[in-house]
């Protein structure tokens, strides 16, 4: 079934989802999901409304055209439109770890994520037998302090030749740069396997062991120039003991971090994520 998503945020004010709501009933839309919600601090009224294309009234093409006319202009609104088709383009970047990248390709096969896979990039050859056994190209693109802008252009005109349309760092242990970055704003989808904003950067793990901490969790977030530091899309944690060691943590964390990965590109896939400065709205 071929849908259009429609995200619209404007100040709250009385009458707003009945007046998306009449659009889309006068324009034949059969409507599938509707979500909303108010931020009492900034005043501001959010609402994701997702249709059938099939009988709609109004061309794909004059939809946002024809919404500004009738509802958005009144309401001051700031709005998006988008489709689930044609299946979004996603590139996956990893190191050596494959236990995302494993959970990521599963689910692709088995048929729960709606995407195309165009290309795996990878820092490291290790993992290219796993990304072949699924007919997923592969790039070995060795990273150092020498290469680092050199093999980042080569990664953009890989981007710019499959269509890419975002990127998931499934443990990718480099750090983009903000070029690459703001080639794909708030699309850069990176696990990072802590608790955020606790124990940011590099070995986390170690970090908490050392703490004694009782709980660990993995992030998914959005990347920004910032490190560790982009709106969150989704958490998870699992409770850890005092006696367990940092492989233990490890092996714990990591289980935590597949299902949190694979939620986030879930909610992206289906566009329920609105950024609102550096905090993210989740619709249901």
């Amino acid at each position: 079934m071929q849908t259009a998503i429609l995200i619209v945020q404007c100040q709250d004010n009385k009458g707003i989802v009945a007046a998306v709501s009449q659009f889309l009933y006068e324009n034949n839309g059969n409507i599938l999901a509707v979500d909303q919600y108010v931020d009492d601090e900034l005043g501001d009224f959010f609402m994701r409304a997702e249709w059938e294309l099939r009988t709609f009234a109004i061309e794909k093409d004059a939809i946002l055209q024809e919404f500004k006319k009738s509802v958005g202009y009144r309401y001051e609104m700031e709005y998006s439109l988008s489709f689930n088709f044609p299946k979004p383009r996603m590139a996956i970047f990893v190191s050596k770890l494959s236990h995302c990248l494993f959970d990521i390709l599963s689910r692709y096969y088995s048929g729960q994520f709606d995407v195309e896979i165009p290309l795996v990039i990878s820092n490291h050859p290790d993992l290219e037998p796993v990304v072949k056994a699924f007919r997923i190209p592969f790039y070995h693109l060795p990273v150092t302090k020498e290469n680092k802008l050199e093999q980042e252009k080569k990664q953009l005109e890989l981007m710019v030749a499959h269509q890419i349309d975002f990127v998931v760092l499934a443990r990718y242990m480099q750090i983009l740069s903000g070029n690459f970055i703001k080639h794909f704003p708030n699309n850069v989808i990176n696990i990072h396997h802590s608790f955020l904003p606790a124990f940011v950067g590099a070995k986390p793990y170690h970090a908490a062991y050392k703490r004694g901490v009782k709980i660990i969790g993995a992030t998914a977030h959005y990347v920004t120039e910032e490190l560790d530091a982009g709106p969150i899309i989704e958490q998870d944690v699992a409770r850890v003991r005092h006696h367990n060691t940092i492989d233990e943590l490890v092996q714990i964390g990591q289980d935590v971090e597949k299902v949190v990965l694979s939620k986030a590109i879930k909610y992206h896939l289906a566009r329920k994520i609105q950024v609102v400065g550096n905090r993210t709205i989740i619709f249901n």
